[in-house]
């Protein structure tokens, strides 16, 4: 027996059970790709997705509506085009202008692009004239009221800030303390402690320092410390160094979980001292390094519609709100001016 044939009956021996089982279902076997090698020698072939049916379901007959149905109308309003040159004019059609310019180069579209921008300019500058007017004639509005502009007045501003945030530092120090959670392998720990040691000699604060790993801290700092028995857990640290401001008898107020500058802890000792009722708004806003003025935040409630639609009105309510007088705004001529 040659090779070939030898070869053909191993390969008939091998698929007899399963070409005998696929003819109880009637259809003819697929030959083996070792005789049908004509199709090639893979052994994975994609068999062809069944083809779907068609869709007989019938297609719904469209009724025409009845005679006496009133026709359909859109109800899309269209909006009134913006008066000429207005500001509202500018944001949607300078652009057109731009373009047309710059597609068609001509003199007299260059011209009047513009032109155009030159009456927005004009407009704008008269806006800044008045609102300069406005704004040094009203001590609400004028921001140099609150905290000065110019260079050497706003270093004397910085300086006054200076000093009453010292005062209030030591006044607080004399009613609280600081936390100070700390790991003895935390680096960040170790560059956060001379920080502290320095707010303590210089405005008084106690500093209880507790450490985490139950180590003392490198360096000498702090030799003096408690051991963490649960307080952390309780006071939901989860990283070092963790910062807490603590008034006694039960007063807690978290600073910090992760390193502060000095002044970063300064401002936020203080921030939280003006929270808890440790220091009035009066003593807290000189640090601030600036002027205490009324505060526009008038609710809701007492904004008319009527008041929206007249300015006058608006300004006159939200004056009154801030506890100011009303201003005669027609002794300003300004306003009057085309």
């Amino acid at each position: 027996m040659n090779r070939r044939s030898w070869l053909l009956c191993f390969s008939y021996l091998l698929l007899a059970p399963h070409l005998a089982r696929g003819s109880d279902f009637g259809s003819a076997p697929e030959p083996p790709f070792f005789i049908d090698k004509e199709r090639g020698w893979f052994w994975r072939e994609i068999e062809p997705e069944p083809r779907k049916q068609a869709n007989t379901k019938p297609t719904p007959e469209i009724k025409s509506p009845l005679p006496d149905s009133p026709p359909i109308t859109s109800t899309k309003s269209t909006k009134p085009e913006p008066a000429a040159l207005t500001a509202e004019w500018f944001r949607k059609n300078l652009e057109r202008y731009r373009d047309k310019a710059i597609d068609d180069p001509s003199p007299e579209n260059v011209a009047a692009y513009y032109y155009l921008q030159r009456v927005m300019m004009d407009k704008a500058q008269r806006f800044t004239d008045v609102a300069r007017h406005v704004v040094m004639s009203d001590p609400l509005l004028d921001e140099n009221q609150r905290r000065p502009i110019a260079t050497f007045a706003a270093n004397e501003a910085n300086h006054q800030a200076g000093r009453a945030s010292e005062q209030a530092l030591g006044l607080i120090a004399r009613q609280a303390g600081i936390l100070f959670f700390f790991r003895s392998d935390c680096p960040y720990c170790h560059i956060q402690a001379p920080l502290l040691s320095l707010l303590e000699k210089r405005f008084g604060f106690k500093v209880y320092a507790v450490s985490l790993d139950g180590k003392p801290m490198p360096g000498g700092l702090y030799a003096d410390f408690h051991i963490d028995r649960g307080q952390a857990h309780l006071l939901g640290v989860v990283s070092t160094p963790a910062l807490f401001m603590m008034k006694p008898p039960a007063e807690i107020v978290q600073l910090s979980q992760g390193t502060l500058s000095l002044d970063d802890l300064s401002g936020r000792i203080l921030l939280a001292a003006k929270d808890s009722g440790w220091i009035d708004e009066a003593t807290f806003e000189a640090t601030r390094g600036e002027r205490t003025v009324p505060a526009i935040m008038p609710p809701s409630s007492i904004i008319t519609a009527e008041a929206m639609k007249s300015p006058a009105d608006l300004i006159s309510t939200l004056q009154w709100q801030a506890g100011l007088p009303s201003s005669d705004w027609s002794q300003f001529p300004v306003f009057g001016s085309p």
